[in-house]
């Protein structure tokens, strides 16, 4: 019986089965960590806070997608599959999905609406989703 993640592979899917490759987690989490690390520096502008953290949230994300050998087709595939990826719930992938529509919103639009609850609890989801990796 075929995985989450394998239903999702093929023509039209938004995942492909790709061997992983460490170079490429490894330099994931790199940049992850360290965009988590400068989103918590306050004394940054609250977009430039944000961006760092939903870019890290992304680039961890991704990086736990790759280590189970699949490549996205799509930059939102790697929040909407972090149950399968790292048995996150609805708590860690709501927040990144709103912050996804947020991060579109502004660079699609220039409607970046940002607050300070809301970086909190994009910078606390991806502390989580590097929680999930690092066991």
């Amino acid at each position: 019986m075929p995985t989450s993640l394998e239903n999702l592979c093929g023509p039209g899917k938004p995942l492909k089965a790709e061997a992983a490759d460490a170079n490429e987690i490894a330099g994931l989490l790199r940049t992850g960590e360290a965009r988590l690390k400068d989103a918590q520096n306050t004394s940054l502008a609250l977009e430039s806070r944000f961006d760092l953290a939903y870019n890290a949230a992304h680039a961890l994300c991704l990086a736990a997608l790759r280590r189970k050998s699949y490549r996205a087709a799509n930059r939102y595939i790697v929040f909407q599959v972090l149950p399968h990826t790292l048995g996150l719930g609805p708590e860690v992938w709501r927040v990144l999905d709103k912050c996804h529509n947020t991060r579109n919103l502004g660079e699609y639009e220039g409607l970046l609406d940002v607050d300070e609850r809301l970086v909190a609890d994009l910078i606390s989801a991806t502390e989580a989703v590097l929680s999930a990796i690092q066991q």
